[in-house]
């Protein structure tokens, strides 16, 4: 048997007995080692590779960084001066929910975070105001995907750590894409609720607007803290999420006062179970990935592709529909660790851009957390809704669909999301 039947086909028959992915990935690939006949030490050398970069120390610290959010009560705040700037326009709720989002993934970077958090607030609201409930765990579970979109991003962290590309490059081309799929969203939102005939609230005084902006606006300052010091050279990533970490704590500890200093010892162990998962399953798939590349076949897949196209276009356009499908049973993450050596020999071959190929796979991957079976922000969000998940995916269908056409107008024309790195870092591209 092949080597390769033996580890793709041991990966989909463990995941077919619902073995959970990060034992699959490594547990096929125990077994493909074992039969090339290398030594299964190996394996631990390989998941140590795996997690020993400088970069990934970014992961726990943002993680950490939302944690502080959610329990220093800064989404409350930032609901509130959500609601008192567009919460008078119709379809107000919805505007608010994919404002917050907005907001909410310039600080912490989680999707699922995102979608727990604003969503049991969020989607028990729209219900009760008339919005359908498809509609409202839809709206959610595709906004709360700004997280792996606007930086700081997790997703990003992760794939320029193993890809060797500037995080502070994906970061910035990360903002044009997330604001016009939140600007899509809240267009699409206004259409719903103009259909269901939604009451518009009333329009909040000047007075409230400005007093919940400054509430709302230290938190804020966070995201330019750390685009700021990316982008100036002053520090690296993952120095850029340990000051972020650091301004959390004086905003939600001292300035706030939401976080009693005797709850941080639980927050921190909290925080490093939530690291240790993902972690795990990044040190497995950078096993499989290490395998793929060692089998050659990311140079056999990229052969097959180039056979079909040799276009920019065209090359991108089949990496965008190969992550839409890996994304449905894969988490993005994992999904990036496995096959980036297959992405990155295609992006060789068809001269691509490594920065704009990293967002236009980020951006694809970012639809697989809203598209079963494994769409974790629609399952999220359906368990708040009270409603099954296939009613879930049939609602959020449009939305995938303008996330669709804003990542080919990316394809098309690449200067809409490396115009912001290309400007504020240069340096990040081949002769640049």
């Amino acid at each position: 048997m092949s080597p390769i039947v033996t580890l793709v086909g041991g990966f989909l028959l463990l995941i077919a007995l619902r073995v959970p992915i990060a034992f699959s990935i490594g547990l096929a690939s125990m077994a493909t080692i074992w039969q090339l006949g290398i030594p299964l030490t190996s394996v631990a050398n390989q998941m140590f590779a795996s997690i020993n970069s400088f970069p990934l120390l970014a992961v726990p610290f943002f993680l950490l960084l939302g944690r502080l959010m959610n329990d220093g009560g800064i989404t409350d705040r930032l609901l509130r001066f959500a609601d008192a700037t567009v919460g008078h326009i119709r379809g107000g709720l919805g505007h608010v929910n994919v404002m917050v989002s907005m907001m909410f993934a310039s600080l912490s970077g989680s999707a699922a975070a995102d979608t727990a958090s604003i969503g049991a607030v969020l989607i028990p609201a729209m219900k009760k105001a008339g919005y359908p409930a498809p509609f409202a765990v839809a709206i959610t579970a595709a906004s709360s995907t700004l997280g792996i979109i606007i930086p700081p991003s997790i997703l990003m962290v992760i794939y320029g750590a193993f890809g060797n590309v500037s995080i502070g490059a994906l970061f910035l081309g990360g903002i044009v894409p997330g604001i016009l799929i939140g600007l899509a969203q809240m267009g699409y939102t206004y259409v719903v609720a103009k259909r269901f005939g939604i009451i518009n609230p009333e329009r909040k005084s000047w007075r409230t607007m400005g007093k919940t902006g400054l509430v709302a606006a230290p938190p804020m300052i966070l995201p330019i803290v750390i685009l700021g010091g990316i982008t100036g050279g002053i520090f690296t990533a993952t120095e850029a999420a340990a000051i972020a970490v650091v301004v959390g704590l004086l905003l939600a500890v001292v300035f706030y006062r939401a976080i009693s200093p005797l709850a941080l010892p639980r927050i921190l162990a909290d925080s490093v179970v939530a690291y240790s998962l993902p972690m795990f399953a990044v040190a497995a798939a950078g096993v499989m990935g290490w395998l793929i590349s060692y089998l050659g076949v990311a140079r056999e897949v990229a052969d097959f592709i180039l056979s079909v196209t040799t276009t920019r276009t065209g090359l991108l356009l089949m990496i965008m529909g190969f992550m839409l499908i890996i994304g449905t049973v894969l988490s993005p993450i994992t999904a990036v660790i496995i096959f980036l050596p297959i992405i990155q020999e295609i992006g060789r071959f068809g001269g691509i851009d490594q920065i704009h190929l990293g967002l236009i796979v980020i951006l694809s991957l970012a639809l697989g957390l809203v598209t079963p079976p494994y769409g974790i922000c629609l399952l999220i969000a359906s368990q708040i809704g009270e409603i099954s998940a296939p009613r879930a995916f049939v609602a959020v269908l449009p939305l995938i669909g303008l996330v669709l056409l804003i990542i080919i107008a990316g394809i098309l024309f690449p200067g809409l999301f490396l115009f912001l790195p290309r400007t504020f870092m240069p340096a990040a591209f081949p002769g640049g």
